[in-house]
């Protein structure tokens, strides 16, 4: 069975900081992304990393503020936020997929909401 678990979502003071994660099994995948829905609004794509040589890509809203990593041994994949302000404010979710070049996702997670108080 594969699944992406999310965790680490929760309430946040505006300026501070918060780390997520997306544990993942039942299959390997290519990348690992993280995407943002905020209320009202479109899901949205954040960033995403390559499981074999950690590259990353971002989108230009989240760059510098934003961090994905991973850990090769617990399967997991990270999101660092820093600086974080009320537009923040939503669910995060992680996805995986077979292919780097494709913008395609094969598997999603449950999400974790974050809100961040102003």
């Amino acid at each position: 069975q594969v699944q992406l678990v999310e965790s680490g979502g929760g309430l946040v003071q505006a300026g501070g900081s918060l780390r997520l994660s997306c544990a993942t099994s039942g299959r390997w995948f290519s990348k690992l992304g993280w995407f943002r829905q905020a209320p009202g609004k479109e899901r949205e794509f954040v960033g995403r990393i390559k499981w074999t040589s950690g590259d990353t890509i971002y989108a230009d809203s989240f760059k510098g503020r934003f961090t994905i990593s991973r850990d090769t041994a617990k399967n997991t994949v990270y999101l660092q936020m820093n600086s974080l302000n009320a537009e923040d404010t939503g669910v995060y979710y992680c996805a995986g997929g077979s292919s780097w070049s494709s913008t395609s996702w094969d598997y999603w997670g449950q999400g974790t909401q974050v809100t961040v108080s102003s």
